[in-house]
């Protein structure tokens, strides 16, 4: 879609587009200075936005499984991808070449696809989250507890910073869609022209339910007047503007969750041991390179100081300025270009500001914040900046307390462990950290020494290098985030991104009330042992509970010998009477732990062909009571889990599986997987 200079970026909002009043703050083309377009929310109406989140996109997403939920992250994903051409296009109107664009929009998109697939592995096909195990409450088990996690009732107000315009937003998206809860994302202006074309492709699309996605282009005004308490902020930017938007009134009074990733003085460390000629160093050199020069060096995960032993830095300067020397800076769609331009103008002169603090405490190794050579664009119309590399002193206050968000680093030796742990700490809190060395000791004590002020730490030597995604590259599975300075929160992370949208609940009651709420089986409430075997149930036809009792059967000697010889385990506590005799444990012969499971099996099973279609697996399995030659077994199973799957034509169970003796003593516990049709054929 072609962007027209004067046209006004648009809010979706309440179930339709609206364009700001006024003429609007003018956008230009990073690259060009060409006016791109305007922006403008004024008479935006954000309280109604906010309401219309609450009663059309969350009751329609709860109304999903989380399965669904998943399903359709895919689907946006997908369709994402097909757009992704005129998306990197757009882009480099913000300064970023190829490399970058992909680096931002082919992220965001991957996050779509790693949450998909995480709801349908990590998630039930239900609504409830079950949140760890059933807490006891009582001697008699009639009195339990259980954690679940519903979706909150309101709307996550997303905050994003200019320099991710798609990953950004896209980061925030995921994990709230697939909790329940709608979201309503408000881009930094300076980029938001490519945030509004990427919303614009999913409202198109028709994917996604009404009200589970809206934008404001531009400024924010009294949004977050209106919060509830069952709203959510997350917000990436600066530091100070974290501060302001953590202590608004109603975020105060309210306890609105808050959610802050701020820009902070991420660190490299090298080695001891890696130098000049090992691995470790080229890698080094290459990441630190690499971190100031992707996306101009506008990444809140960036090295901002490199921190070398003081034997190397010498070496680790050279062999730096060597590679920047090589790094042409111009326009992005210029062969050869590596480096694009910063955001805006506005930006540079920020970068420029913030490098004459830090030129107080260091030299410069490499560049010229004031001049730089460009290829097929106008050094002063282009926000065009030359990576700079400074050499300073760790002691000084400056690199560890301003940071210039362009590209630019600086080098500082370190002398012991202790020392550089110290410095590392001197940021307040990072986003990302990195330790390169080939000594893993030395790799333990640094990452033990710096964790508690770092939310990543990454881990670089030989072994890993091919595979790596690098320091810079936050991972969905993975937390992004940091303490102090970095903003105190947590994004992405898996399913822990998940929970951040739901509230915790401790349920107490009965086990039959529990079973009802989760969904699942809980160990003391009804099992229904009617004549049709539950393995002769189709998934439509199965319900929680469905259970069959089976046996006894004696274990004999004859059995535990014929196991031991024919499996090859002859373990001495099931072959040698006078050892097994002297095994306190014990006090002689016992049956094998997978001779008894094999026994339930063939207990439980219902040989002939039907609805089950398989058995996957075996999990939370414990031996509890020994079992010996003589002894009785009865196997009781009941279905615990259903999970139907979807787009497909079957589902999973689980059951609980629970082999007693003769004296009613449970001798092992564990739960059963199958893969059972949705249909009787």
């Amino acid at each position: 879609m072609a962007q027209q200079s004067t046209r006004m970026l648009r809010s979706y909002v309440s179930g339709g587009w609206r364009t700001g009043e006024g003429e609007g703050v003018p956008l230009h083309d990073a690259v060009t200075g060409a006016e791109v377009a305007r922006i403008s929310s004024a008479g935006i109406d954000m309280a109604a936005a906010l309401d219309h989140g609450r009663r059309v996109g969350g009751p329609a997403l709860r109304e999903l499984t989380f399965h669904q939920r998943a399903a359709l992250l895919k689907a946006v994903a997908s369709h994402l991808r097909e757009h992704r051409d005129e998306l990197y296009e757009l882009s480099a109107k913000t300064g970023a070449t190829l490399g970058d664009s992909k680096f931002d929009v082919d992220g965001g998109i991957g996050v779509l696809f790693a949450y998909s697939g995480k709801g349908k592995r990590e998630l039930p096909n239900d609504t409830v989250y079950v949140d760890g195990n059933v807490e006891p409450l009582s001697k008699g088990g009639t009195f339990l507890g259980q954690h679940i996690a519903t979706p909150l009732r309101g709307v996550a107000v997303q905050i994003n910073a200019f320099n991710f315009p798609v990953w950004g937003p896209l980061e925030k998206f995921a994990p709230a869609f697939l909790a329940g809860v709608p979201s309503l994302v408000k881009p930094a202006s300076q980029t938001a022209y490519l945030t509004e074309r990427v919303v614009e492709l999913i409202i198109e699309s028709g994917l996604i339910p009404e009200g589970t996605l809206q934008l404001i282009s531009g400024s924010a005004g009294d949004l977050l007047d209106h919060l509830t308490e069952q709203d959510l902020v997350s917000f990436t930017g600066s530091a100070s503007t974290a501060q302001k938007l953590r202590t608004h009134p109603v975020i105060v009074r309210q306890a609105v969750r808050f959610n802050a990733e701020a820009d902070s003085l991420n660190c490299s460390i090298l080695g001891p041991d890696a130098g000049p000629g090992t691995a470790e160093f080229d890698l080094y050199v290459k990441q630190l390179v690499t971190e100031m020069t992707v996306k101009a060096g506008q990444k809140c995960t960036a090295i901002r100081r490199a921190f070398v032993p003081a034997e190397l830095l010498d070496d680790v300067a050279e062999a730096a300025a060597e590679r920047l020397a090589k790094v042409k800076i111009g326009n992005p769609a210029a062969e050869g270009v590596r480096m694009g331009a910063l955001a805006s103008l506005e930006q540079r002169e920020e970068v420029r500001r913030s490098l004459k603090a830090l030129q107080d405490a260091s030299s410069v190794v490499f560049g010229d914040p004031e001049r730089v050579e460009v290829v097929d664009a106008d050094a002063e119309r282009g926000a065009f900046i030359s990576p700079v590399l400074l050499k300073g002193d760790a002691d000084r206050a400056e690199p560890h307390e301003v940071e210039a968000f362009g590209p630019v680093s600086t080098l500082m030796p370190y002398t012991s462990v202790e020392q550089v742990i110290g410095y590392a700490a001197r940021g307040q809190g990072s986003l990302a950290g990195s330790v390169v060395t080939g000594d893993a000791q030395f790799a333990r004590e640094v990452v033990l020494g710096v964790a508690p002020w770092h939310g990543r730490l990454l881990v670089l030597d030989a072994d890993d290098a091919k595979e790596s995604t690098g320091h810079g590259s936050p991972m969905p599975g993975l937390v992004h985030g940091g303490p102090g300075r970095a903003g105190g929160g947590e994004e992405m992370g898996g399913i822990r991104g998940v929970l951040h949208h739901m509230q915790r609940t401790a349920v107490q009651g009965s086990p039959k009330v529990l079973s009802a709420v989760t969904g699942r089986w809980v160990e003391g409430a009804p099992r229904n042992t009617e004549d049709v075997h539950p393995f002769r149930k189709s998934l439509a036809e199965l319900k929680i509970g469905d259970s069959v009792v089976a046996g006894p059967r004696t274990v004999t000697q004859e059995d535990v010998d014929h196991f031991a010889e024919f499996t090859g385990d002859t373990f001495y506590a099931h072959t040698d009477p006078e050892a097994a005799a002297a095994n306190p444990l014990f006090g002689g012969i016992v049956a094998h732990g997978y001779l008894v499971v094999s026994f339930a099996a063939g207990l439980f099973v219902s040989p002939e062909p039907g609805p089950v279609l398989a058995n996957y697996g075996l999990e939370n399995l414990r031996f509890l009571t020994p079992v010996k030659p003589g002894d009785e077994l009865t196997v009781t199973l009941t279905a615990k889990q259903i999970t139907p799957r979807e787009n497909a034509d079957y589902g999973e169970v689980r059951w609980d599986a629970d082999v007693t003796n003769s004296a009613g003593e449970s001798v092992a516990k564990y739960d059963v997987l199958t893969l059972v049709a949705k249909e009787n054929r």
